[in-house]
């Protein structure tokens, strides 16, 4: 008796989540089939086991069917159960159905996985969005600098948005672009007389190539006059010349205030030289007189001479000429 109770027991617990889980669905099922969308009511409960929220798949595969685009409910399942933005996908086929522009479920799934907003890609298909290009500085052959801003009008480019590159490059490359054509202009006026030369260089330089993006067209919103750079540069040339010019005169300097202190020191070893060979003088005359080679006469003579010669030595230095009788005597 109490077996048989505890089997009923269960069979009612049983009896009664399956009613739950068969109920719950009951609306999803019906609004498929009304819609004519053919979801199978066990396939939409044991979505429940698999983790899957039915209420997406059924009302993104009854959105699909609306549209007249056919998709699978596996597939739907697949792309959730991968981390794929199902609803996003689905909006994604409808729109580029709408606008004739050619898009599978398995590209359109394809490029949601890999990170990239499918639904705003097609958008951008139809809808082309403009890029400002931030302020690009470049020098013409003048040495006068020019500023200039663009704006690039870009279309997506569906069948390149896996592995294509992203706006950062689109922005790069026309920065690159405007740098180089206003630097093979001959001069700075030619660029302001005709804007338009840059965005034509440009273009035809197929910056989009390896790109998520068409590049339709590049305007140029703006070009202003910068700095005189080649003036710039010269004035720092010249300005380094002269430091160099200064350096070497200094240099120049010091040598010859070497040489000159040099030849000082020379001088005064001269005078000492001088002033000891004078100091040996009356040693040498007091050993004349002792060995008797020198007389007290010639003694005197010697002395008469060397007074004369200082005589002269001061009026040559006072400027006035010597008398007769000095200079005979």
């Amino acid at each position: 008796m109490e077996f048989s109770t505890i089997l009923i027991v269960i069979a009612s617990i049983i009896l009664i989540i399956i009613f739950f889980f068969i109920y719950s669905s009951l609306s999803l099922w019906f609004q498929s089939l009304v819609s004519g969308a053919q979801v199978g009511l066990f396939s939409i409960v044991f979505m429940r086991f698999r983790k899957v929220p039915p209420k997406l798949i059924v009302e993104s595969k009854i959105m699909a069917v609306k549209a007249g685009i056919p998709i699978d409910t596996d597939e739907l399942e697949s792309h959730f159960l991968a981390g794929g933005e199902v609803n996003r996908v689905i909006k994604a086929l409808i729109a580029a159905d709408k606008a004739n522009i050619p898009l599978k479920f398995n590209r359109a799934a394809a490029i949601d996985l890999a990170g990239r907003n499918v639904l705003e890609a097609v958008q951008m298909s139809v809808n082309p969005r403009v890029i400002e290009t931030p302020m690009i500085a470049a020098m013409a052959k003048d040495g006068i600098q020019l500023k200039a801003t663009s704006r690039v009008t870009v279309r997506a480019n569906i069948d390149r948005l896996v592995g294509g590159a992203g706006e950062e490059t689109i922005l790069a490359r026309v920065g690159e672009g405007i740098v180089t054509t206003i630097g093979s202009a001959d001069n700075h006026k030619a660029v302001l007389e005709n804007p338009d030369t840059i965005s034509k260089r440009v273009l035809e330089k197929g910056l989009d190539a390896g790109t998520a993006f068409e590049i339709l067209s590049i305007d140029i919103a703006d070009v202003d006059v910068g700095k005189n750079i080649g003036a710039e540069l010269e004035t720092d040339r010249a300005e380094a010349d002269k430091k160099i010019a200064q350096a070497k005169a200094e240099e120049r300097r010091a040598m010859a205030y070497a040489v000159e202190q040099e030849m000082k020191a020379r001088v005064q070893e001269m005078r000492a030289k001088v002033v000891e060979a004078e100091s040996k003088v009356p040693l040498a005359i007091a050993g004349a007189f002792q060995k008797g080679q020198l007389g007290i006469m010639d003694y005197y003579r010697f002395k008469n001479i060397e007074a004369d010669t200082e005589m002269r030595g001061s009026i040559a230095l006072s400027g006035k000429p010597a008398t007769p009788a000095e200079g005979d005597a």
